[in-house]
């Protein structure tokens, strides 16, 4: 009655409250069900408390050995800091609890999905060696199955990415090294832009750079994530300081 009336608080109060009497009678299973069912009405009303909830059902479940159903739990609870909580180091925290279930659980793709998440908030952190050894893996894994075959290139560059980011030698053996791997690599978009984007560096070419950037993201758009690392490496040419002023 308190959900239909979009009462949240009472709502996530009234089925933490059925999660304790359940518990009492020993329903594990239900109890579970419904502090989920608390957590997602208090998700409207009071995040923390949505958290708090969400990882009293986890408890639940990683004790009857449901990992999978566990793993989901923490991803939700990541989206939480991530989106209402503004928590980026609880919300990565939680995407690696779940991948790991995951992975334990044989769900390949859904900690890869995971994984991904943390490598982006590595990345936005400046952890650079952390989100590079996530792509990484996450494109080597890709580039030998037939149906995820296509997504190693985004894997591969966004590792390259990271890696000028860090040194431009660093990122010119990357791209070598993924070209070896992974021969397809090189006939991609991502790859020839990287290519110009070193070159346009190695010859301290501003211009060479931006224009490169901007005739790759008139045809596929680049997201901001992405946008920003290229901008940290536009910012590390020398001279550029000079003609920002």
């Amino acid at each position: 009655a308190f959900k239909m009336a979009k009462n949240w608080s009472q709502a996530g109060a009234a089925f933490s409250r059925a999660a304790q009497l359940q518990l009492q009678l020993q329903s594990k299973h239900e109890a579970a069900s419904l502090l989920v069912d608390a957590g997602n009405a208090f998700k409207k009303a009071d995040p923390q408390e949505a958290v708090n909830c969400l990882l009293r059902a986890i408890e639940i479940y990683t004790d009857m050995g449901r990992f999978t159903i566990a793993a989901k739990h923490h991803v939700a609870i990541a989206e939480i800091y991530e989106s209402d909580l503004g928590d980026i180091h609880k919300a990565i925290a939680h995407y690696e609890q779940a991948a790991d279930y995951y992975k334990g659980e044989e769900s390949t793709s859904s900690a890869n999905k995971c994984l991904l998440k943390v490598a982006a908030f590595a990345a936005q952190l400046e952890q650079f060696p952390r989100a590079i050894d996530i792509y990484e893996q996450v494109g080597a894994v890709a580039m030998d199955s037939p149906l995820l075959k296509y997504s190693a290139k985004e894997h591969f560059f966004r590792a390259a990415l990271c890696h000028f980011c860090v040194d431009m030698l660093n990122c010119k053996l990357a791209v070598q090294r993924y070209e070896e791997m992974f021969p397809a690599f090189s006939d991609c978009r991502e790859c020839k832009l990287l290519k110009k984007l070193l070159d346009a560096h190695e010859e301290q070419n501003v211009d060479a750079f931006t224009d490169a950037v901007r005739e790759f993201d008139s045809i596929s758009r680049l997201e901001p994530a992405l946008t920003a690392l290229l901008l940290r490496v536009k910012r590390s040419i020398p001279g550029e300081e000079q003609d920002l002023r």
